[in-house]
């Protein structure tokens, strides 16, 4: 095996336990919603006003499920629909207050592990690494299969 193919195995491997990782840690076990419906919450915080058309590609999940992600994510208050100021017909997905909490928590959570495991790595080290991380996931964002 080559080099490269070692190296693109390596970060294919690192990328995995991370999702996994960020997958069962991203809410506590207490969470009052389920990992599918955070990831609607957080996409929402994310983006500001969105609807469920633009969600739905943003989370990589089609329209129905979507839909059925975000009514869940209503129905347990963290979110609501409200008329868009430029189109009334149009509904914009906004986080009710409990919602920007929920997120806000797990944000700092996440922030505090990043941190953590950084803990004993030089300014320069983090510098370069949220650089090289960044750059990385812009790729990835450009690249089509």
């Amino acid at each position: 095996m080559e080099e490269h193919d070692v190296v693109t195995e390596a970060v294919e491997a690192a990328m995995v336990r991370i999702r996994r990782r960020q997958t069962r840690g991203a809410l506590g076990k207490d969470s009052p919603v389920p990992v599918a419906v955070f990831r609607v919450l957080d996409a929402v915080a994310s983006s500001g006003a969105t609807t469920v058309g633009t969600l739905a590609p943003a989370l990589g999940i089609d329209q129905p499920r979507a839909s059925r992600l975000v009514a869940q994510a209503v129905s347990s208050g963290h979110l609501e629909r409200v008329a868009d100021q430029q189109d009334g017909r149009r509904a914009v997905l906004r986080l009710t207050p409990a919602g920007r909490a929920l997120v806000t928590a797990a944000r700092d959570g996440r922030r505090a592990a990043m941190a953590a495991a950084m803990a004993d790595w030089t300014d320069g080290e983090r510098t370069e690494f949220a650089r090289l991380l960044g750059q990385f996931v812009d790729a990835l964002d450009r690249w089509e299969p």
